[in-house]
């Protein structure tokens, strides 16, 4: 007890002396000879780490930086700096007409379309248009005096073109629903008429200061404008009457989408064929 006494403090000790239940004497000189076994832990005792590889670079080389060039790292928070440009198109939630109308254009593509239909794919070139709207501006409803001046309004131009009083009909392309204007190509190679199909109603509708116009009528024209609507009325008959029965054999649509081309063309491959892309878009 004389060398318990010497490392344990005093208070311990008293307690240890003095006469005490069995249970707690026990339990008092079990923490004690717990306290004298157990070494105290020394600074430093750790496991040093395993040192590095013959050959390994104790420290990287620090590349030398120019001064005359302060480094400024961007800070893109709120106020801020302004972040670079992305492109986002596919995170805008686009307005409800705006997705309608492009899901129409992927499903006439891929779609079989018929060729009363299909004929409508096929409009007027570039400059033979830009000829056609500068005769048609000369004529324009609110400029000229009857009656040499741009019919306009189905009813109208159907009458028109039955009495053979039609010069040349120009029928809008994107007319919705198509089926206001689909007989009318039908309807002008039966009597006779040069008729063409140009892109946008909304186009036509500058012509008679309307918001857009289905159909359009040249009846009669100034003597010196004739020969220019000769031009147009040949123009017409080589690109649209001529050609309209083998239009009426022209399936459109069934065009594939870019995935889809590409599966095809690794299943090929893989088969150990060739397959173009315009022939795989088709197929």
């Amino acid at each position: 007890m004389s060398m318990l006494g010497s490392c344990l403090p005093s208070s311990w000790m008293a307690d240890v002396s003095v006469r005490a239940p069995s249970a707690q004497r026990r339990r008092r000189l079990f923490m004690l000879l717990i306290a004298l076994l157990i070494p105290k832990a020394t600074k430093g005792s750790g496991k040093k780490p395993a040192p590095a590889p013959y050959g390994a670079s104790k420290g990287t080389s620090k590349v030398q930086k120019n001064p005359l060039f302060e480094s400024r790292p961007k800070n893109f928070g709120i106020g801020q700096d302004i972040q670079p440009k992305q492109d986002l198109t596919r995170f805008v939630k686009w307005p409800e007409y705006v997705r309608l109308q492009r899901q129409k254009v992927i499903l006439s593509q891929r779609l079989k379309v018929p060729p009363a239909i299909a004929q409508f794919s096929h409009t007027l070139d570039k400059n033979t248009a830009t000829q056609l709207f500068k005769l048609l501006n000369k004529y324009c409803v609110k400029d000229s005096k009857k009656p040499l001046f741009v019919k306009y309004g189905l009813n109208h131009t159907v009458a028109l073109i039955e009495a053979k009083k039609a010069s040349l009909v120009v029928i809008a392309h994107d007319v919705d629903p198509i089926e206001l204007v689909v007989f009318l190509p039908a309807l002008c190679r039966k009597m006779g008429v040069p008729y063409v199909i140009v892109k946008g109603k909304a186009r036509l509708g500058t012509v008679v200061h309307k918001k857009t116009a289905a159909v359009l009528c040249v009846q009669d024209v100034k003597s010196e404008d004739q020969r220019e609507l000769a031009t147009l009325i040949s123009a017409a008959k080589a690109n649209f009457t001529d050609k309209y029965e083998e239009q009426r054999r022209q399936w459109g649509g069934g065009l594939r989408g870019a995935k889809s081309t590409q599966m095809l063309r690794k299943r090929a491959k893989a088969a150990g064929q060739t397959l173009s892309v315009a022939n795989a878009s088709k197929l």
